[in-house]
């Protein structure tokens, strides 16, 4: 399958996990795609996994406008142009509003959303120009709720109503913009849920499927909303759950 032959793709977060598989996903069906991190060594040992002449390395801390600047003309520079953008690049603290710092707050706030407006707001124009499409990852946790994720929780619904917005806004600028909402995935981030078995068996009361997701659920899922296949889906917040959404998130009886 090549839906996305030579069509340019920045993956923020692309180091592990979800943006890891989604940037294997977009390269083999033939994308040119740009991978960004805050770390350098896991971007590097993933670009030496696909085509080298279709990737690009860009370290990037989303929460900081001018290395989001500097990503978006590395990406436009190295291939003249922006196809997709897949913002992915999240951070999460535990803790109810009495138990989160201030600190911990604005770094939640700084890149689960500050990032998507500042890469949103970055590629726009280049997005117009291709007539492409954005896809968020957001969560179920911004759709719902969860105990003791509040900063997590409110960044996240930021996103799933952001992504309505530009939806909106740009719809008429033939730029689609969308999010995958999952639920617990086997990342490094999830893994303190993954690996808790009573946790686990908890959230498998809610699941319809037998979960928890793998990244590249997600990245499948990602890669449809991002394609040709999708061109009349925009606005849309899709879970990616296992089914939780179908029953209010209430446990089995």
């Amino acid at each position: 399958m090549d839906r996305f032959n030579d069509k340019v793709v920045i993956i923020t977060g692309a180091g592990s996990g979800m943006g890891k598989a989604t940037a294997e996903r977009f390269a083999t069906e033939g994308a040119k795609v740009v991978i960004a991190g805050r770390r350098k060594a896991p971007l590097d040992a993933l670009a030496a996994e696909l085509s080298p002449a279709k990737v690009l390395v860009q370290t990037c801390d989303v929460s900081q406008e001018s290395e989001v600047e500097a990503l978006v003309k590395a990406a436009v520079d190295a291939f003249g142009g922006i196809d997709v953008l897949v913002n992915n690049a999240g951070v999460v603290v535990s803790g109810d509003v009495t138990q989160t710092s201030t600190a911990d707050w604005r770094k939640v706030m700084s890149i689960d959303l500050d990032g998507v407006f500042f890469m949103s707001r970055a590629a726009m124009p280049h997005l117009r120009a291709s007539k492409g499409s954005i896809v968020n990852v957001a969560s179920v946790s911004g759709t719902g709720g969860d105990w003791g994720m509040a900063a997590y929780n409110a960044a996240k619904g930021g996103v799933v109503n952001l992504t309505r917005a530009m939806a909106m806004d740009h719809g008429k600028d033939g730029v689609r913009v969308n999010a995958v909402c999952p639920s617990s995935t086997r990342t490094p981030m999830g893994e303190g849920v993954v690996t808790n078995d009573a946790l686990m068996a908890k959230f498998q009361e809610r699941f319809a499927l037998e979960g928890p997701a793998e990244p590249e659920d997600i990245a499948g899922a990602v890669a449809f909303l991002a394609s040709r296949d999708a061109r009349f889906i925009t606005g849309v917040n899709l879970p990616v759950d296992g089914g939780i959404s179908a029953s209010n998130g209430q446990p089995q009886q």
